[in-house]
């Protein structure tokens, strides 16, 4: 039998090159026939050398950007059985710090808090620095005053007498040379808010530091005060009253609730000590 004639075999690059450049006829034979049924006489031979060098730059192009494509069995190597451990062990590690999503401590900041007892031994902080470190660098707090600031523990009391605790004026003074503090409290008159205004002057409170008479806010509910904490957006808040420290613990990054008995922290971001001056260290320095 006579031997059949093998068909050349069609690569696909050379299929996808002639169709490409019979496009470009079309293109070309498509301007042309505009051309020619445009209302003014138009040069064939440059409207062709127009038209040819604007396909040339188009093809240019879709050339250009093929050879920038990545071919398609470079693909993205899948991560090392090591490396997926490593970064699963470190984002295990950052995340187990957080208990809820409502508490905005992390594990390595509460445990800063924890080792501060380090601080204490004599000669090896100064308040400054014991401040700074047990505030953890906030620019803003609040900070109720009934046994707090003041020997007064009730608003019947202010409705007498108001007298500011000699032990925690250092600390205060401290506090406001970096942080930006207010005060407040609940009274049932004008007149004891009047009262606790002149013990904090006479205390030398607005004279030194960065604290005012316009930093001390008064009202009348507790709830209130509670407003008063959620408008200033600190992050800190001091206070005695554990309903409080309760309802504010998802929206103050810290809070610090004061009470002369020893009791469990109510949440992570809530530390306890019996006194403002015992947190800071101050009777354990004396």
């Amino acid at each position: 039998m006579p031997e059949m004639a093998a068909e050349p075999i069609r690569r696909p690059a050379d299929s996808a090159k002639e169709e490409f450049i019979d496009l470009i006829e079309r293109f070309l034979e498509y301007l042309a026939g505009i051309s020619e049924r445009m209302p003014f006489t138009v040069d064939r031979q440059k409207f062709r050398s127009i038209t040819t060098l604007a396909a040339l730059s188009v093809a240019i192009f879709i050339t250009w950007k093929l050879l920038r494509a990545p071919p398609p069995h470079q693909r993205r190597q899948p991560r090392q059985s090591g490396e997926v451990t490593a970064v699963a062990g470190t984002r295990s590690s950052s995340n187990s710090g957080l208990t809820s999503s409502e508490y905005c401590s992390s594990s390595a900041e509460l445990r800063s808090h924890d080792r501060v007892d380090e601080l204490y031994l004599p000669g090896k902080r100064t308040l400054e620095q014991i401040v700074r470190y047990r505030l953890n660098e906030g620019r803003k707090a609040t900070c109720q005053l009934l046994g707090v600031i003041l020997e007064e523990t009730t608003p019947e009391e202010l409705q007498e007498h108001a007298t500011v605790k000699s032990s925690v004026r250092e600390v205060l003074l401290e506090i406001t040379k970096f942080c930006d503090l207010y005060l407040m409290e609940r009274v049932l008159d004008d007149e004891s808010g009047e009262r606790v205004l002149l013990a904090l002057k006479d205390a030398g409170l607005f004279t030194s530091g960065g604290l005012n008479s316009e930093k001390v806010l008064f009202c009348s509910t507790e709830n209130g005060r509670i407003s008063f904490v959620r408008q200033l957006e600190p992050d800190w808040h001091i206070d005695t009253n554990p309903d409080i420290i309760h309802q504010l613990a998802r929206f103050i990054k810290y809070q610090l609730h004061i009470s002369p008995t020893r009791i469990e922290r109510a949440a992570p971001n809530v530390f306890s000590a019996t006194c403002l001056e015992h947190f800071f260290g101050i009777l354990d320095r004396s």
